[in-house]
């Protein structure tokens, strides 16, 4: 099930760098896009890089990587979590 469901983000997040253009005209410019990735191409740059993401984590998820990740990334929250600390 991890495969399939990796294979489908990774497809998901090749479709918004692929389209970032579509998705520019339909979605519209994003602000925060705008005002710290650039002047014009903000927003372009800004859907490429959340498709980008999306294909990373999609390869984690279809790897089995993912929960090391997650794990490393909130391994500093945690150890407080537990009892006897």
């Amino acid at each position: 099930m991890n495969i399939l469901l990796g294979i489908i983000i990774i497809a998901i997040g090749a479709l918004i760098v692929v389209k970032s253009e579509w998705m520019l005209n339909n979605f519209g410019r994003i602000p925060f896009f705008e005002k710290y990735l650039g002047v014009e191409g903000g927003s372009r740059l800004g859907y490429k890089m959340a498709g980008l993401a999306a294909i990373f984590i999609g390869s984690l998820i279809m790897t089995g990587l993912i929960g090391g990740l997650l794990n490393w990334v909130f391994s500093p929250l945690l150890k407080f979590s537990t009892p006897g600390f």
